[in-house]
């Protein structure tokens, strides 16, 4: 058939991200927060779409098709519906969002056509479709994965009605076999721990994973007894008495704080042994139900492989105890799981079921390594440093990772900015904060130095993948950074299991657990991320080159931006990043910015203190 390029939108909720794909092939894509730098940005996705056209030398009239991640009227009908349902509670927070509804979002198609024309400044263009939330987030997951038959399982708070969906891939047909429908969803029963436990909900739920470890799961079978039942095959249902997400401004009810012993945490208050045995419990009870969906979907369809999509397959923890169990040959997790990947799920969509063109045979996997967002070359980058006056060592390719392997040996904190930017939550190796894993010190020095967060916040490792085994229990190669596994036994330190057991909490932190402590969670778990030289060779070549100097395969990567803010886009915000922090070097492709040759002093986000 014709080749048809199609830009797929998502909006208005959070994470707002735009994807343009030619002929089935991701060309492109970003979310807006890295250009508006607001976190979690939930606008019309104008500079992202303005990137992935530029990217690609189109203008929007070229553009066959433009699709939307969701359907607002069913979205509208589940609102009703359930106000109908808890009426007369609920009245003040109807008259609130109806207005929203009835002005904005149930004219959502003539203010996407407002929008897209305006882009241009032209009335041609292209057809506008939709697909439905969770028809998005499975199409993200099974269309870029390498299989051409999968089960597919997609979990999330909400999308429309759906909470929890199963599927099966073929080839290019996705096909709907069952779900589980609001208000009995997952992702919010964690998300009200989330907030239960004083972090933000939609961006807290990864410190709540961090956190789950320090303590013990001693309210998993409350939790199951009276918030959650939870059936043999994974299906469950929530009881509603004790949650107010439906009708309300909060995530919880007063039967809940009754059930737990007390009020919500406040934020940034200490944390407590309560918070860390409720994350405990949750993480147990979220391990419980996502293996017993993962069993069914696998009696059901036979499938050899299963692909996972919507915000709780971001549950790294989770999904290594997935793979761990072997239910499935292999379990492929879309990179951008959460709404940002419906912009990709939503093309991807239109093509192979509204167009019906076929998938590629090439058992490739189609992210790309997620390197999907803007680059910079060197003639750009040098300008933005002349420009600005800002000192800087130009390096030619080889001593590029020479130099700084040598600095990250010595001790340094680097910000490290490469190629093309990453599309999704983690950093990949092209817009990473990288540090030794050696260094017992370095876990609570990047937290309250550089990244400006709580201490007890893990950091993953990036690790040659040809060497992954020697370093982690791994079933499967974890390119993504989303599934955790298990520290070799040889690395770990003798009696380190005994001298935590000895200590309280987050005290746990200070006893030295492996060889590389720095990315060793006290579980002795590790979000690992395995670099190939396919994927991304620069960053396979920089690890080779540590690994040459210093006996070690693995590096600490983090995002590179602090506390409350998106990750870098530009050289500029990597540079105001690097200046605003206590990092050592920054390296902007070929040019390294050491840390002496500025005065700034570095100052953390408003509103934090520093331990």
């Amino acid at each position: 058939m014709k080749n048809k390029t199609i830009l797929g939108i998502s909006a208005f909720y959070h994470d707002s991200a735009a994807a343009l794909i030619d002929n089935g092939v991701i060309l492109a894509a970003a979310q807006e927060e890295r250009f508006s730098r607001i976190k979690h940005d939930p606008a019309f996705p104008e500079q992202a779409i303005r990137f992935c056209l530029d990217q690609a030398g189109l203008s929007l009239q070229q553009v066959d098709a433009v699709v939307f991640y969701d359907k607002p009227f069913l979205t509208f009908d589940r609102l009703l519906e359930t106000y109908l349902s808890f009426a007369p509670r609920g009245l003040s927070s109807f008259i609130r969002s109806m207005p929203i509804w009835l002005k904005e979002k149930l004219l959502l198609k003539p203010q996407l056509l407002k929008q897209l024309s305006a882009l241009d400044n032209s009335e041609q263009l292209p057809r506008l479709l939709f697909t439905e939330h969770h028809q998005s987030h499975a199409a993200s997951a099974f269309y870029p994965s390498p299989f051409q038959q999968a089960a597919v399982l997609c979990m999330d708070g909400v999308g429309e009605w759906a909470t929890t969906s199963a599927w099966l891939g073929d080839g290019n047909k996705l096909t709907p076999l069952w779900q589980i429908n609001f208000p009995h969803s997952l992702g919010l029963l964690y998300s009200a721990f989330t907030y239960f436990c004083g972090f933000k909900v939609n961006s807290g739920e990864y410190k709540l994973m961090g956190l789950a470890p320090y303590g013990k799961p001693v309210y998993q079978e409350l939790i199951k007894e009276k918030l959650v039942d939870i059936k043999a095959d994974g299906s469950f249902q929530l009881n509603l008495k004790y949650f107010d997400y439906c009708i309300g401004d909060k995530m919880t009810h007063k039967a809940f704080d009754q059930l737990f012993d007390g009020p919500p945490r406040v934020a940034e208050s200490p944390i407590t042994e309560r918070e860390l045995n409720l994350a405990a419990s949750i993480q147990a009870v979220t391990e419980e139900i996502v293996l017993a969906l993962a069993n069914t979907i696998k009696q059901e369809t036979g499938a050899r492989y299963l692909c996972l999509a919507g915000g709780v397959a971001l549950n790294c923890t989770a999904n290594g105890k997935l793979a761990a169990a072997g239910i499935f040959d292999d379990v492929w997790v879309q990179p951008a799981a959460g709404d940002a990947g419906g912009a990709i799920g939503a093309a991807l969509a239109a093509w192979h079921q509204y167009y019906d063109a076929p998938r590629t045979s090439d058992h490739k996997d189609g992210m790309a390594g997620t390197y999907l967002g803007p680059d910079y070359s060197s003639a750009e980058i040098k300008g933005f440093l002349d420009k600005h006056q800002i000192p800087y060592q130009p390096l030619d390719q080889q001593t590029l990772y020479t130099e700084t392997a040598r600095r990250l040996a010595e001790g340094n904190i680097i910000g490290w900015f490469q190629g093309r930017m990453e599309f999704g939550p983690r950093a990949l190796g092209n817009r990473s904060i990288l540090a030794d894993p050696r260094k017992p010190e370095m876990q609570s020095k990047l937290n309250l130095k550089i990244k400006y967060r709580e201490s007890f916040r893990p950091f993953a490792p990036s690790v040659l993948e040809e060497q992954a085994d020697q370093y982690f229990h791994m079933s499967q190669p974890s390119p993504y950074m989303l599934i955790s596994s298990p520290v070799k036994d040889t690395l770990r330190v003798a009696g380190s299991e005994q001298a935590m057991a000895e200590q309280n909490g987050l005290d746990k932190l200070s006893c030295q657990r492996s060889s590389i402590p720095a990315v060793t969670h006290i579980d002795y778990s590790a979000r690992v991320q395995t670099v190939s030289k396919t994927s991304n060779p620069q960053y396979h070549q920089l690890l080779t080159c540590f690994e040459q100097l210093t006996g070690c395969a693995t590096l600490i990567n983090t995002s590179f931006n602090v506390r409350g803010e998106p990750i870098v886009c530009t050289p500029e915000d990597a540079w105001h990043c690097f200046i605003h922090t206590e990092m050592d070097y920054l390296l902007l492709g070929n040019f390294l910015l050491d840390k002496k040759d500025h005065t700034e002093t570095p100052q953390p986000p408003q509103g934090f203190a520093l331990d």
